[in-house]
């Protein structure tokens, strides 16, 4: 259904780049990230209790290598779907063809203009399909946003490193995550393969909501073009267990930023206004799993309520097994989570 050159041809178009990235300041930055990342991760293990066994294989790529990184990912992930789209409706016909022109310009033009936003990511599948272990930082970006902000070099680079060691350390040292995570993705996309007859009202919605000048891709996702309503309860409990992981990578970071950098308050607020400003998580947003598009406030809001009613370390019993994953109703109510688990 989406056509990687094309949508590759389209967010080359938009992402630019920056000048400095091509200079001697890359190197400089891979050479200080070789030593940050192992810091970050030994900082955050020691503060949550989750080691991580090994170390995570670290890559410096520009805007479109981050962005052709994430059309082989989605790729694989949507693999199913748009093989049974092609079955049912045929890889040739018109309004196939047509819908898979609109959907891969429209995904090409997010990831391109998100790849100018994007500072850092844990890679938990490979472009290639593979299952990963990898923290890619994206070059450009980081150095633009030093620059324009006169943020300390080596303080902006831990603290987004310290981000991304927490997601690491999430589906690394908890055993059960990994496929956890990857089960309800795989539920949610094999129930996106409905009733005959379905992909043809896709297909129809999709060059509908073009001719109407409303995104292809809105805020359900391209599984939520296709999902039945049944999934709602899989898509809830997706959208849950990404607020827990986000608000948690977004809450150590705060704490231990502020425990070892002179520089965190002032980071922290420009990058809570740049966010707040992007409205979107480019993952979720692609896939369809970020229902809400507010994991780190509803997250962040969850997991600070059980630390003040309960204690930091109260929190390691999420980590447990995936019953004790907060639902989505308990994210938005911390206590019904620490009734029920207590």
């Amino acid at each position: 259904m989406i056509s990687t050159p094309v949508a590759k041809r389209v967010a080359a178009s938009l992402a630019g780049n920056y000048p400095l990235a091509s200079t001697y300041h890359r190197d400089a930055l891979a050479a200080d990230l070789e030593a940050i990342v192992p810091r970050a991760e030994e900082a955050v293990a020691e503060s949550t209790g989750l080691h991580a066994p090994g170390a995570a294989d670290v890559a410096l790529v520009g805007r479109t290598d981050w962005v052709v990184r994430n059309l082989g990912s989605f790729g694989h992930l949507l693999a199913p779907l748009e093989e049974a789209l092609v079955e049912r409706l045929g890889e040739d016909s018109a309004p196939s063809s047509l819908a898979a022109m609109l959907m891969s310009v429209e995904m090409g033009a997010l990831l391109g203009l998100l790849s100018r936003r994007v500072l850092g990511q844990y890679e938990l599948v490979l472009p290639t399909g593979e299952e990963g272990d990898v923290v890619s930082f994206v070059a450009p970006n980081l150095m633009e946003m030093e620059r324009t902000h006169q943020f300390k070099p080596s303080d902006f680079r831990m603290w987004v490193a310290l981000h991304e060691m927490a997601h690491r350390a999430q589906f690394q040292a908890v055993p059960w995550m990994k496929e956890y995570f990857t089960g309800l993705v795989e539920s949610v996309v094999g129930a996106a393969i409905p009733r005959p007859g379905r992909f043809s009202e896709t297909v129809r919605e999709i060059i509908d909501r073009r001719l109407a000048g409303t995104p292809v891709i809105d805020d359900s996702g391209l599984i939520g073009l296709v999902s039945p309503p049944e999934q709602r309860e899989v898509l809830d409990s997706i959208q849950a267990l990404m607020s827990l992981l986000e608000g948690h990578g977004h809450v150590v970071m705060g704490r231990l930023g502020a425990k070892m950098l002179v520089s965190n308050d002032r980071m922290s607020r420009v990058l809570t206004q740049r966010r707040q400003d992007q409205k979107t998580s480019w993952f979720f947003k692609l896939t369809g799993l970020n229902l809400k598009m507010r994991q780190y406030e509803d997250g962040a809001r969850f997991i600070d309520r059980v630390t003040e009613r309960a204690s930091w370390e109260a929190l390691s019993v999420a980590w447990t097994e995936p019953g004790a994953v907060p639902t989505l109703a308990e994210i938005g109510d911390a206590d019904k989570w620490l009734t029920r688990v207590a």
